[in-house]
Protein backbone atom coordinates (compact mmCIF):
# COMPACT_ATOMS: atom_id res chain seq x y z
CA UNK A 1 0.00 0.00 0.00
CA UNK A 2 2.79 2.56 0.88
CA UNK A 3 4.14 1.67 -2.52
CA UNK A 4 1.50 3.64 -4.60
CA UNK A 5 -0.27 6.19 -1.90
CA UNK A 6 3.13 8.24 -2.04
CA UNK A 7 3.07 8.24 -5.92
CA UNK A 8 -0.37 9.36 -5.86
CA UNK A 9 -0.25 12.10 -3.34
CA UNK A 10 2.66 13.47 -5.67
CA UNK A 11 0.67 13.21 -8.81
CA UNK A 12 -2.12 14.86 -6.55
CA UNK A 13 -0.18 17.89 -6.17
CA UNK A 14 0.98 18.71 -9.17
CA UNK A 15 -2.50 18.48 -10.43
CA UNK A 16 -3.26 21.42 -7.98
CA UNK A 17 -0.37 23.38 -8.62
CA UNK A 18 -0.76 22.70 -12.59
CA UNK A 19 -4.58 24.00 -11.88
CA UNK A 20 -3.38 26.95 -9.79
CA UNK A 21 -1.15 28.47 -12.07
CA UNK A 22 -3.62 28.22 -14.52
CA UNK A 23 -6.15 29.70 -12.88
CA UNK A 24 -3.58 32.39 -11.70
CA UNK A 25 -2.98 32.74 -15.53
CA UNK A 26 -6.52 33.22 -16.70
CA UNK A 27 -6.81 35.90 -13.76
CA UNK A 28 -4.03 37.74 -14.78
CA UNK A 29 -4.64 37.75 -18.79
CA UNK A 30 -8.50 38.96 -17.45
CA UNK A 31 -6.58 41.65 -15.42
CA UNK A 32 -4.86 42.98 -18.28
CA UNK A 33 -7.86 42.31 -20.82
CA UNK A 34 -9.71 44.95 -18.04
CA UNK A 35 -6.29 47.30 -18.08
CA UNK A 36 -6.26 47.51 -21.97
CA UNK A 37 -10.42 48.09 -21.95
CA UNK A 38 -10.08 50.95 -19.24
CA UNK A 39 -7.46 52.20 -20.86
CA UNK A 40 -9.00 52.25 -24.32
CA UNK A 41 -11.78 54.19 -22.50
CA UNK A 42 -9.85 56.95 -21.01
CA UNK A 43 -8.68 57.53 -24.72
CA UNK A 44 -12.28 58.14 -26.20
CA UNK A 45 -12.52 60.44 -23.17
CA UNK A 46 -10.38 62.51 -23.50
CA UNK A 47 -10.28 62.65 -27.67
CA UNK A 48 -14.03 63.51 -26.51
CA UNK A 49 -12.97 66.20 -24.46
CA UNK A 50 -10.89 67.83 -26.56
CA UNK A 51 -7.32 67.61 -24.42
CA UNK A 52 -5.11 67.83 -27.65
CA UNK A 53 -6.60 71.23 -28.36
CA UNK A 54 -4.47 72.64 -25.29
CA UNK A 55 -2.10 70.09 -24.59
CA UNK A 56 -1.03 69.40 -28.12
CA UNK A 57 -1.87 67.33 -30.99
CA UNK A 58 -5.29 68.65 -31.49
CA UNK A 59 -7.93 65.73 -32.20
CA UNK A 60 -5.43 63.74 -33.42
CA UNK A 61 -3.38 61.39 -31.46
CA UNK A 62 -1.46 60.06 -34.29
CA UNK A 63 -0.28 63.87 -34.52
CA UNK A 64 3.24 65.01 -33.62
CA UNK A 65 2.91 66.76 -30.12
CA UNK A 66 0.26 64.34 -28.70
CA UNK A 67 -0.36 65.73 -25.34
CA UNK A 68 3.00 66.60 -24.79
CA UNK A 69 2.26 70.30 -23.83
CA UNK A 70 3.30 73.82 -24.95
CA UNK A 71 5.92 73.94 -27.16
CA UNK A 72 5.50 77.53 -28.67
CA UNK A 73 4.18 80.51 -27.78
CA UNK A 74 1.31 79.60 -30.07
CA UNK A 75 0.42 77.19 -27.84
CA UNK A 76 0.18 79.65 -24.74
CA UNK A 77 -3.11 80.73 -23.44
CA UNK A 78 -4.23 84.91 -21.99
CA UNK A 79 -6.09 85.03 -19.48
CA UNK A 80 -6.83 88.48 -19.03
CA UNK A 81 -2.84 89.78 -17.82
CA UNK A 82 -1.73 85.54 -17.02
CA UNK A 83 -0.06 83.53 -19.61
CA UNK A 84 -1.18 79.98 -18.93
CA UNK A 85 1.28 76.87 -20.07
CA UNK A 86 -1.08 73.66 -20.75
CA UNK A 87 1.43 70.28 -19.20
CA UNK A 88 2.84 67.79 -20.64
CA UNK A 89 0.30 65.12 -19.77
CA UNK A 90 2.58 62.16 -21.13
CA UNK A 91 3.82 59.77 -18.52
CA UNK A 92 7.65 61.15 -17.98
CA UNK A 93 9.11 61.07 -15.08
CA UNK A 94 10.63 64.42 -14.14
CA UNK A 95 8.61 66.30 -16.89
CA UNK A 96 5.05 64.83 -17.44
CA UNK A 97 2.71 62.98 -15.07
CA UNK A 98 5.24 59.66 -14.56
CA UNK A 99 5.86 61.27 -11.38
CA UNK A 100 2.09 61.23 -10.05
CA UNK A 101 -0.23 57.95 -9.23
CA UNK A 102 -3.51 57.82 -11.03
CA UNK A 103 -5.29 59.11 -7.91
CA UNK A 104 -3.57 62.31 -8.00
CA UNK A 105 -4.82 62.29 -11.44
CA UNK A 106 -8.17 61.29 -10.40
CA UNK A 107 -7.96 64.17 -7.76
CA UNK A 108 -6.73 66.60 -10.72
CA UNK A 109 -10.08 65.82 -12.47
CA UNK A 110 -12.39 65.78 -9.45
CA UNK A 111 -11.28 68.29 -7.30
CA UNK A 112 -9.28 70.49 -9.76
CA UNK A 113 -5.82 69.95 -7.38
CA UNK A 114 -2.25 70.07 -9.04
CA UNK A 115 -1.22 66.81 -8.74
CA UNK A 116 1.77 68.12 -7.47
CA UNK A 117 0.88 69.87 -4.59
CA UNK A 118 -1.82 67.07 -3.50
CA UNK A 119 -0.91 63.67 -1.47
CA UNK A 120 -1.99 60.39 -2.97
CA UNK A 121 -4.49 60.16 -1.12
CA UNK A 122 -9.14 59.53 -1.56
CA UNK A 123 -10.41 62.38 -1.22
CA UNK A 124 -14.40 62.54 0.55
CA UNK A 125 -14.84 66.00 0.91
CA UNK A 126 -14.54 69.50 -0.82
CA UNK A 127 -14.11 71.18 2.31
CA UNK A 128 -10.32 72.39 3.03
CA UNK A 129 -8.60 70.50 6.31
CA UNK A 130 -11.52 68.02 5.62
CA UNK A 131 -12.28 64.69 4.81
CA UNK A 132 -8.00 65.16 3.12
CA UNK A 133 -8.93 67.66 1.33
CA UNK A 134 -5.97 69.78 1.55
CA UNK A 135 -6.65 72.81 4.51
CA UNK A 136 -4.52 75.02 1.74
CA UNK A 137 -5.49 73.77 -2.09
CA UNK A 138 -3.64 74.74 -4.75
CA UNK A 139 -5.95 74.52 -7.45
CA UNK A 140 -5.44 74.13 -11.31
CA UNK A 141 -5.59 77.19 -13.93
CA UNK A 142 -9.52 77.80 -14.85
CA UNK A 143 -8.20 77.02 -18.57
CA UNK A 144 -8.51 73.60 -17.33
CA UNK A 145 -11.92 72.72 -17.92
CA UNK A 146 -11.96 70.31 -14.79
CA UNK A 147 -15.39 71.79 -13.26
CA UNK A 148 -17.07 69.83 -16.26
CA UNK A 149 -15.06 66.79 -16.20
CA UNK A 150 -15.47 66.13 -11.97
CA UNK A 151 -19.08 65.11 -13.30
CA UNK A 152 -17.83 61.93 -14.74
CA UNK A 153 -18.62 59.01 -12.81
CA UNK A 154 -15.12 57.60 -10.94
CA UNK A 155 -14.59 54.46 -13.82
CA UNK A 156 -14.68 57.76 -16.26
CA UNK A 157 -12.22 59.57 -14.90
CA UNK A 158 -10.21 56.71 -13.53
CA UNK A 159 -10.26 55.42 -17.16
CA UNK A 160 -8.65 58.59 -18.43
CA UNK A 161 -5.62 58.40 -15.57
CA UNK A 162 -5.38 55.16 -16.73
CA UNK A 163 -4.90 56.29 -20.47
CA UNK A 164 -2.37 59.14 -19.50
CA UNK A 165 -0.16 56.41 -17.10
CA UNK A 166 -0.59 53.43 -19.13
CA UNK A 167 -1.55 54.50 -22.88
CA UNK A 168 0.72 57.20 -23.88
CA UNK A 169 4.30 57.33 -24.44
CA UNK A 170 6.52 59.14 -22.37
CA UNK A 171 7.74 62.25 -23.66
CA UNK A 172 10.42 64.83 -22.49
CA UNK A 173 9.06 68.28 -22.50
CA UNK A 174 9.91 70.40 -19.69
CA UNK A 175 6.97 73.12 -20.11
CA UNK A 176 7.54 76.60 -18.13
CA UNK A 177 5.30 77.25 -15.33
CA UNK A 178 2.15 79.05 -16.12
CA UNK A 179 2.41 83.26 -15.33
CA UNK A 180 0.40 83.12 -12.32
CA UNK A 181 0.51 83.59 -8.63
CA UNK A 182 0.31 80.54 -6.72
CA UNK A 183 -2.81 80.41 -5.21
CA UNK A 184 -4.50 83.11 -7.16
CA UNK A 185 -6.75 80.64 -9.26
CA UNK A 186 -8.55 79.60 -5.66
CA UNK A 187 -11.05 82.89 -6.01
CA UNK A 188 -12.00 81.74 -9.23
CA UNK A 189 -13.47 77.94 -8.58
CA UNK A 190 -15.67 78.67 -5.57
CA UNK A 191 -19.23 76.84 -5.59
CA UNK A 192 -20.68 80.25 -6.34
CA UNK A 193 -18.89 80.46 -9.60
CA UNK A 194 -18.84 77.17 -10.63
CA UNK A 195 -21.29 75.38 -9.22
CA UNK A 196 -21.88 72.56 -6.71
CA UNK A 197 -20.37 68.89 -6.70
CA UNK A 198 -22.63 66.62 -6.88
CA UNK A 199 -24.60 68.41 -9.17
CA UNK A 200 -28.40 69.45 -8.36
CA UNK A 201 -30.71 66.53 -9.03
CA UNK A 202 -32.63 66.44 -12.18
CA UNK A 203 -34.96 68.35 -12.91
CA UNK A 204 -33.94 71.75 -11.56
CA UNK A 205 -36.33 74.12 -11.78
CA UNK A 206 -34.62 75.82 -14.73
CA UNK A 207 -34.87 71.98 -16.98
CA UNK A 208 -38.36 70.84 -16.98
Amino acid sequence: MRRWIVPVIVVAGCAFWAGTATMRADVTAAQAQASAAQVVVGRRLGLSHACGECHGGGDNPAADGWLQGTKSPAQEIKLGPMTVRPRNLTPDNTTGLGRFTERQIFNALRYGLRPGDTADVDITSMTPGQGNFPEHPHYLSPAMPWPGWRHMTDQEIRAVAAYLKRGLKPVVNKVADSDAPQDFWASEVTPEKIGPYPVAKYPTANEK
